[in-house]
């Protein structure tokens, strides 16, 4: 969020939830009013970003503009479950070519993980974070998305990022 009180960030100690909601309000008012002007393409995107939740990872500086190009799944940990397998699948039948799955230094869904006491406090992501590389190979082997691959039509890759320069490192 952008708070025009703040130089450079949002500061959380001193806002209300409904300070905060009604800068949020305020930034969509703004954001629809530039869509207003500027509308968006109707082209369905060619790649499809499975990325943390993390706030840190910018989705616009680690692709560039996702805006209008890419589908964008955030979840935490980068988790997929099987409506996420779903929804690539079709994002891939509705012309996407790319899929690129992210993972990144310093996660605290990974870091919980590895906590036998956060794990017993958070047992559904801890599930979902031991999970990840079967879904990934899982979603891989889906019929529709294993033809595309092998007909050279789609191309997926895994990333590592690195937190503090979103620097990618191919994976798979």
């Amino acid at each position: 969020m952008q708070d025009r009180l703040e130089a450079y960030d949002f500061k959380h100690a001193h806002a209300s939830p409904d300070e905060v909601w009604n800068e949020f309000h305020e930034q969509n008012r703004l954001a629809s009013l530039v869509r207003t002007t500027f509308p968006r393409s109707s082209r369905h995107p060619l790649v499809a970003l499975v990325t943390c939740m993390d706030a840190r990872l910018d989705t616009n500086e680690i692709a560039g503009d996702t805006r209008r190009y890419y589908y964008v799944l955030r979840m935490a940990g980068s988790a997929l479950d099987e409506k996420d397998e779903d929804m690539l699948e079709l994002a891939v039948n509705n012309g996407v070519e790319v899929v690129v799955f992210t993972t990144h230094t310093d996660c605290a869904a990974e870091k919980m993980a590895k906590n036998a006491e956060q794990r017993k406090q958070y047992p559904y992501l801890a599930k979902a974070v031991d999970e990840r590389q079967a879904r990934f190979e899982e979603f891989m082997k889906r019929p529709g998305i294993e033809s595309k691959i092998n007909e050279h039509k789609l191309l997926v890759k895994w990333v590592d990022l690195d937190t503090s320069n979103e620097r990618a490192i191919v994976h798979h």
